[in-house]
């Protein structure tokens, strides 16, 4: 009887713990921040998370997150860094950076082990940049991996009217290339494996989508309503004290929500707000900008535009598709198609001198972003404090589809938990130590989402 009795009791206390493993992975999912009362009948230990909420950052601005590529690479010689903070210089290449250097990290090294897998220089390194997945090369089959920034999109982008935005100068393409689809180009967010992420290109859709109350509402603003059904599946597994906690705690939440309801209708200052709540900028003309500069800075506008309505928290923008044929002309000296005749330009110093602009043009442009970033103020630090932003190529080498590793720059604090001012080399530190979806783990870290693998990592990266 006795042997009966503690044979129940381990099982018992398995239970629980398998219960309490697959609620952690399920509240990790959802990616945020309050924490549960001590219940004793469960063995739940106090600060294990809940699903996300408003309340749970209801004083500080959220954390963004976007990833801005160029494509063809850059010439290694003139890509590098050198010093700490503001005084740190770049390279030719990034030379626009000189003087941002204590809101930057100059990443070096990181790479995609699934790069080296398909046997295409372009299409097998371009969409799976974010996602370290490996590339299909069956003409007739469309399969890559789904990219962090929409695993970021599926588990808190119900906190924003619009999960995610996917932007783009150019148009997707559907021929073939390296007899595979160019759609492979065309996309560097992944909603799926087999579906790439919407990418909007005219700059009038993408600000309708953002001013547009639509019939969607933002789901953050009742806990209650995300923890009442879990709250309700716990109560027959714990026991009649731990209910009473479970209801104080629940009231507890309803009182801020009711504060913070509260505070918004009087208009007062009583958690984080945006900074705006109507757009501050004109809508763009229905039809696509035929001036490639404009069309780039009206997408890099609306990236700020979304940031600061809180509209959503998650973007990627391509400046160029992979392969791309624009011609930027438009640069003093420059003539010719990006990626034919500059990036393979047989070392002809002409050519190269115009590659070279166009990699100095790609960080102007994340310079501006910098910029109208910082100069926004939400309650004693910039939307660039509150932000990651991504600036990155597939490939390293462009004139030789090298992709030993990528070109990466990052900006912002992250809402303070990414120190910035450093150069991170990891070309030196072995391949199990430099994979770029460690990187992504530790981001995602920073955006409430905490997964044990993502890509070809199940740890994350060094010093980030």
């Amino acid at each position: 009887m006795k042997k009966t009795e503690e044979r129940r009791q381990r099982d018992f206390e398995q239970s629980q713990t398998n219960r309490g493993a697959s609620r952690r992975q399920i509240l990790r999912g959802t990616g945020v921040a309050l924490a549960l009362p001590w219940l004793e009948s469960l063995n739940i230990l106090k600060g294990q998370d809940l699903p996300k909420a408003a309340v749970a950052a209801a004083n500080r601005p959220p954390v963004r997150f976007a990833t801005v590529y160029f494509s063809n690479g850059v010439q290694p010689p003139n890509w590098w860094a050198k010093g700490t903070g503001k005084a740190m210089e770049f390279g030719p290449a990034g030379a626009p950076l000189n003087g941002y250097g204590e809101d930057l990290n100059f990443i070096r090294g990181l790479f995609n082990h699934a790069a080296f897998i398909n046997t295409s220089p372009h299409l097998g390194r371009c969409p799976n940049m974010l996602s370290g997945a490996p590339v299909s090369m069956d003409p007739t089959v469309i399969q890559v991996g789904t990219t962090f920034d929409q695993v970021l999109s599926q588990k808190i982008g119900r906190n924003t009217m619009i999960p995610s935005m996917a932007l783009g100068i150019e148009p997707n393409e559907l021929r073939l290339e390296d007899g595979m689809s160019m759609l492979y180009g065309s996309a560097i967010s992944w909603a799926s494996p087999t579906k790439p992420a919407t990418k909007e290109i005219y700059p009038a859709r993408a600000f309708d989508q953002l001013v547009s109350d639509g019939s969607q509402r933002r789901l953050d603003r009742s806990i209650l309503d995300e923890l009442m059904g879990e709250a309700n599946a716990l109560r027959p597994k714990i026991s009649s004290g731990d209910k009473v906690k479970l209801n104080e705690y629940l009231e507890s939440v309803r009182d801020i929500e009711v504060r913070l309801d509260r505070s918004a209708k009087q208009g007062t200052l009583e958690g984080w707000r945006p900074t705006i709540d109507k757009p501050n900028m004109q809508r763009p003309p229905d039809e696509i900008p035929q001036v490639v500069p404009d069309h780039m800075r009206l997408m890099l506008d609306l990236i700020v535009l979304a940031f600061q309505m809180d509209k959503t928290r998650i973007i990627t923008l391509m400046l160029n598709n992979d392969l791309s044929q624009m011609n930027m002309k438009f640069l003093d000296g420059v003539s010719g198609a990006l990626h034919l005749d500059l990036t393979h330009n047989n070392h002809v110093p002409a050519l190269e001198a115009m590659y070279l602009k166009t990699n100095q043009y790609h960080m102007k442009e994340f310079t501006y972003l910098l910029d109208r970033l910082k100069a926004i103020d939400e309650g004693g630090q910039s939307i660039l404090d509150s932000s990651m932003l991504m600036l990155m190529s597939n490939l390293y080498d462009g004139d030789k589809h090298g992709a030993d590793q990528m070109p990466i720059v990052m900006a912002g604090k992250g809402g303070g938990s990414l120190k910035t001012g450093r150069i991170l080399d990891y070309l030196d530190k072995g391949d199990d130590n430099r994979r770029a979806c460690s990187l992504y783990l530790s981001l995602m870290d920073r955006m409430g989402v905490q997964l044990d693998r993502f890509g070809d990592s199940d740890k994350r990266l060094a010093d980030i």
